[in-house]
């Protein structure tokens, strides 16, 4: 608070006591300066936290200042992850026999939907036998807000995803134009006609799940958390190492390693996660493109 009649306040730095009740003021201070009004940080009336958007820490600061201490919020979605495959085996499996492997994919795409501020729910993994995920998608759907299913790689195990989930919902497309993750599968499952729940068919390779998530999944996922437009990914731009070669009409994601403003790109099978856990990020080569020169500047778009 300032006294009546004052109109600028100087900081105490600024300020010596040349001798006793003379108060010596060291730098200038204009009409306003040093005060802050009442309705300066929020106006009157005005919102102090605008919706469509995750909270962060400032506005979590501003509610408290305002003396809001309870809101009401969107719940975190339910992610129900489910696995398939007749080779695949729980992580914990200590020894592997011929043709199995372990389930890496739930694992991975569960840390990606606790980083879309989603709740994952592991929904264990399903066998290639008729009508298994048909039954697995039926106990998944009432408790859920998005599935996803990361398919077997099994023969056959694709047509049986597709006609568990044709079963129970309405297949939108079978097949994006995109590399990798061709194979993707999107739908719509559910409850009621104002009730749908989105579901998502991933590759059964790793790498490919992964990639396809983080471009339909994770912003799906931020829409159904009320987010009207998901949150910026940090990006970066950075020099190409080498030329890179696409197929015109198909959205190509290339995962690259940046170093000193050069992005060198990382090439490997779709089945090799190593390929990702050594990526800095991707770069996009759009459908019209039939590939991008090697010493151009790209955007970079970086992982967390």
């Amino acid at each position: 608070m300032v006294p009546d009649g004052a109109d600028a306040v100087v900081m105490v730095e600024y300020t010596a006591e040349t001798m006793p009740g003379t108060i010596e003021v060291t730098r200038p201070v204009a009409p306003g300066g040093g005060i802050v009004r009442a309705d300066d940080d929020v106006a009157a009336g005005a919102p102090l936290v605008t919706g469509g958007r995750p909270l962060r820490a400032p506005d979590l600061g501003l509610l408290a200042a305002a003396g809001v201490t309870s809101i009401c919020v969107h719940a975190r979605p339910r992610v129900a992850i489910i696995s398939t495959g007749d080779e695949v085996v729980p992580p914990e499996t200590a020894h592997l026999t011929a043709g199995q492997v372990r389930d890496a994919t739930a694992s991975a795409l569960a840390g990606l939907v606790i980083e879309a501020g989603g709740e994952p729910v592991i929904a264990g993994i399903v066998s290639d036998e008729p009508g298994a995920l048909k039954e697995k998608l039926t106990e998944v759907l009432p408790e859920s807000d998005l599935v996803v299913v990361s398919a077997g790689s099994s023969v056959g195990a694709r047509d049986e995803t597709a006609g568990a989930v044709a079963a129970v919902g309405d297949v939108w497309c079978h097949g994006l134009a995109i590399k990798p993750g061709k194979p993707t599968l999107l739908a719509e499952c559910g409850r009621g006609s104002s009730d749908r729940v989105p579901l998502i068919g991933l590759p059964g390779n790793p790498l490919s799940a992964l990639v396809v998530f983080g471009q339909i999944g994770i912003p799906l996922l931020w829409r159904i958390s009320g987010c009207d437009k998901p949150p910026a990914r940090p990006n970066v731009r950075a020099r190409l190492s080498r030329d890179l070669a696409s197929a015109a009409g198909r959205l190509d994601i290339i995962q690259v390693k940046v170093t000193d403003g050069v992005a060198e790109p990382l090439f490997g099978p779709s089945a090799l996660l190593s390929v990702l856990t050594r990526a800095d990020g991707y770069v996009i080569i759009p459908e019209p493109a039939t590939g991008l020169d090697a010493g151009i500047d790209v955007d970079v778009t970086l992982y967390p």
